[in-house]
């Protein structure tokens, strides 16, 4: 749903930066690169050590990337399946980066494993809601479900509850119990939108192998009335074939 709606928003905001940026001769894919560099780098230095909210402020500006570098490549019209794939695998390593320092936290100073543990499973449960589409197009399926929560949900509520969580620095009290409920509502959603993929895998896999079993070819030598006659019979019922 925010893929739908918040991407077409975001994107008219950005389209003047990012032909900046053409006209600087800056390539969509080095905007990947730094995007990446940047989240991988927040989220990595300072979620482990509890600074929610300045972490969360780096990891934004830099997770914006993700728009400008699509932008980027439309207006110059340069799209190309590089790029995309490079996109694809930049971002499953940039949300990999998110859970694992908010797992680390947990694993250290948070001092709270099963916390960590949820964190540990939003990380991989995200990757895998990602593979099960992937994998199920590459099959030749259309897979046509996005589920619950996809990327753009999962990151929207870990990153705006996380950074809010963070305002602890500024005295609000009680306010980082909002972590552990992101941790919750992410690993849920994923675990139902994983569900509703493989469901979705399943049922459009038995209607391809049912329409592919229907339209495979008779073998003459197995079926139909022939297969059942006797040796030598054959020739006396096939019209034209009667000995002279």
């Amino acid at each position: 749903m925010l893929n739908r709606y918040a991407r077409a928003f975001f994107t008219r905001v950005i389209t003047p930066f990012a032909v900046l940026l053409l006209r600087l001769r800056v390539s969509p894919d080095a905007v990947t690169l730094v995007g990446t560099a940047g989240v991988i780098g927040g989220a990595l230095a300072f979620y482990p050590r509890g600074e929610f909210f300045w972490g969360t402020v780096v990891i934004t500006l830099f997770v914006f990337s993700d728009l400008v570098d699509g932008t980027m490549a439309r207006q110059s019209g340069v799209s190309s399946r590089w790029g995309a794939f490079l996109d694809s695998t930049l971002d499953r390593l940039a949300d990999a980066a998110v859970f694992a320092g908010i797992a680390l936290w947990f694993a250290g100073r948070g001092d709270d494993l099963l916390l960590c543990g949820i964190a540990i499973f939003c990380l991989a449960s995200g990757q895998v809601v990602s593979y099960t589409k992937a994998r199920g197009e590459s099959i030749g399926l259309p897979v046509r479900v996005n589920g619950l929560v996809e990327r753009a949900e999962r990151l929207t509520v870990t990153l705006v509850l996380t950074g809010l969580s963070g305002f602890t620095i500024f005295g609000v009290p009680h306010i980082d119990v909002l972590l552990p409920i992101a941790l919750w509502v992410v690993a849920v959603g994923s675990l139902i939108t994983l569900i509703q993929r493989m469901v979705t895998v399943r049922r459009e896999a038995a209607a391809a192998d049912a329409a592919e079993a229907a339209d495979a070819p008779v073998d003459p030598v197995t079926t139909g009335p022939e297969a059942t006659d006797p040796p030598g019979d054959t020739a006396e019922r096939t019209p034209g074939s009667r000995e002279a």
